[in-house]
């Protein structure tokens, strides 16, 4: 008996551990690529068990709050931060910028239907896919170039060569590697996750609206905010960025401007216009 209840004790002990030593990170996959190897870092360096679910910002947003649990909100823009201070669901004050962002158009290596510019995205007979603007930063930024920079004809056009919204950017970049569509409205950095298969085309200056950047912030449903912090250190270190930097990711505002060649706002929230709500 004394055998049983000293295994029960040391199992439990164990477990109880195990989960004070782990955290869950709800990711917007717009960072997919880098986040995974810098979390495997992180992991091998303090001997932490992270938890990391990949999706749509606005999806992984819902999920954290409809599970009222995680640690980390790391969306793919400040769009999703600004809805999760708006529910009160992280800690304002603890947001950091981790990178930014710059859109461009992505194809298939070789750009084998000669797109050249956005207008030719408009062009019969090719197939285009934006992320769902409903829950994607990247599709909501996509509504936003084309709003800005389409006549109401181009517009119309774009909508008959639109056959899908895709669930997250890791998505939205899968559909150029698997040669589902011909062009994506993305991110400037999807041809640096897959080279052997993506290469982008530059937005003009005209038709970029804004510069997004990649925030962090601590959940308000977190019981283990050292060690949250901790996870949001490692993230803005030297070991982190030189990852980040492995895949062309832009390290300020100032960097930003410069790729694009002129000023431009940073973050800010985009309202979707209903009918491109699914």
């Amino acid at each position: 008996m004394h055998k049983i209840f000293s295994s029960f004790i040391f199992t439990f002990l164990v477990s109880f551990s195990y989960a004070q030593n782990s955290l869950m990170v709800y990711v917007g996959a717009a960072s997919k690529p880098p986040t995974q190897e810098i979390i495997q870092k992180f992991q091998d360096k303090y001997n932490v068990r992270v938890d990391a679910n990949y999706g749509g910002s606005g999806y992984v947003l819902s999920q954290m709050i409809l599970a009222r649990q995680g640690d980390i909100y790391f969306p793919g823009s400040s769009d999703y931060m600004l809805k999760a201070i708006q529910k009160d669901v992280v800690y304002k004050n603890s947001e950091k910028r981790i990178v930014y962002l710059v859109q461009a158009i992505n194809v298939r290596k070789g750009n084998p239907k000669n797109i050249k510019s956005l207008s030719d995205l408009t062009k019969p007979g090719i197939r285009v896919a934006i992320a769902n603007p409903e829950g994607v930063c990247v599709g909501a930024y996509a509504v936003e170039t084309i709003e800005n920079s389409f006549t109401q004809e181009q517009k119309s056009a774009f909508l008959e060569n639109l056959v899908n919204y895709t669930g997250s950017c890791a998505k939205t970049a899968s559909a150029i590697s698997l040669k589902q569509v011909d062009a994506v409205i993305g991110w400037r950095v999807f041809e640096n996750w897959d080279p052997k298969r993506i290469e982008s085309i530059a937005l003009k200056a005209s038709e970029i609206s804004r510069i997004a950047y990649i925030p962090m912030a601590i959940s308000k449903f977190s019981k283990k905010k050292k060690l949250a912090q901790q996870f949001m250190n490692f993230f803005v270190s030297k070991e982190a960025k030189a990852i980040f930097h492995k895949y062309k990711y832009l390290m300020s505002a100032k960097e930003a401007n410069l790729y694009i060649g002129v000023d431009k706002p940073v973050g800010g929230q985009y309202i979707v216009p209903k009918e491109w709500i699914q």
